[in-house]
C-alpha cells in the first residue's frame, strides 16, 4: 500500500485552526504550531468567560442599585427585604434599567419597600 505523503485531511485540520487564529497577533496567526495553542487557550477563556459574564452582569446592577437606593436612604439589602416583603418580584436587571432611565418610578419602588419593612 502506498504511502500518503500530503493528505488533504491534514491541510483541512490546520486550515481550519489557522482559520479559527486570524486576527491574532505575531505568529499565533500564520504558523499552524503556535497557532494551534493560542487557538485553545482562546477557547478556555471563552468558555470560563461565557460563565463569567453572568456573575459580572449581576455585580453591575447590584451595585448601580445599590447607588440608586443610597441616595433614597436606604441600603440594597434592606431594599431586596422589603421588595420581598411587599411580593414585588423585579429582576436586578430591570431594576437597574429603572434606576438609570426612570427614576420616579425607581422612588416608588423604594418607597414600597420602605413600607414593606416598616409593617
Amino acid at each position: 500500500m502506498p504511502r500518503a505523503v500530503d493528505g488533504t485531511r491534514r491541510k483541512e485540520r490546520r486550515k481550519k485552526i489557522l482559520k479559527q487564529a486570524k486576527g491574532f497577533w505575531g505568529r499565533r496567526s500564520t504558523n499552524f504550531r503556535v497557532a494551534k495553542d493560542a487557538v485553545t487557550k482562546a477557547g478556555e477563556y471563552a468558555y470560563r468567560d461565557r460563565r463569567r459574564k453572568k456573575r459580572d452582569f449581576r455585580r453591575l446592577w447590584v451595585t448601580r442599585i445599590s447607588a440608586a437606593v443610597r441616595a433614597e436612604g436606604i441600603n440594597y439589602s434592606q431594599f431586596i427585604a422589603g421588595l420581598k416583603k411587599a411580593d414585588i418580584q423585579i429582576n436586578r436587571k430591570v431594576l437597574s434599567n429603572l434606576a438609570i432611565e426612570d427614576s420616579a418610578a425607581f422612588s416608588s419602588l423604594v418607597n414600597e419597600a420602605k413600607k414593606a419593612l416598616e409593617a
